[in-house]
């Protein structure tokens, strides 16, 4: 089930800046990319993001090409995560480094900035594998969500 993220967690991103980066990002290409915030969680962002993934249906995109960019703003952490075909071409390193760029944002104080820059790191990576084709639609939901 997707939720709208709640008040609370919008004080620490723009949901407007977010999904324009999100449609802008996906207009290039077949690939589909979820940014998920979450609140406060015990427990391994890893183990949560994964969860996330699941529940969240981006591993049941036509193309296995759904990535999952899940921020827990109170812990200054996230973690991506690619379905198998973009992670069988792109590999972990893509993933790390769309964290880092959050993480960064974090560290910087403009949250909202780094999950934008994650977004173009993993749009770019995924309009050279998967570019858009005739057919293609929108299978996940462009603004932030609650993880």
């Amino acid at each position: 089930m997707v939720k709208p993220i709640t008040r609370r967690l919008r004080k620490y991103i723009d949901h407007d800046r977010i999904r324009a980066a999100v449609e802008a990002a996906e207009y290039g290409t077949s690939g589909e990319i979820v940014v998920a915030v979450s609140p406060w969680f015990w427990g391994s962002v890893e183990r949560v993001a994964k969860r996330a993934f699941d529940r969240l249906g981006v591993g049941r995109t036509r193309g296995h090409t759904g990535v999952l960019i899940f921020v827990c703003p109170r812990r200054r952490q996230a973690t991506v995560l690619g379905d198998a075909a973009i992670h069988a071409l792109a590999g972990q390193a893509l993933w790390n480094g769309a964290a880092i760029a959050i993480e960064d944002g974090a560290k910087s104080g403009d949250l909202t900035a780094g999950v934008v820059r994650a977004i173009e790191i993993v749009g770019l990576e995924l309009a050279a594998r998967f570019p858009r084709g005739d057919k293609a639609t929108n299978e996940l939901p462009d603004e932030p969500i609650r993880g």
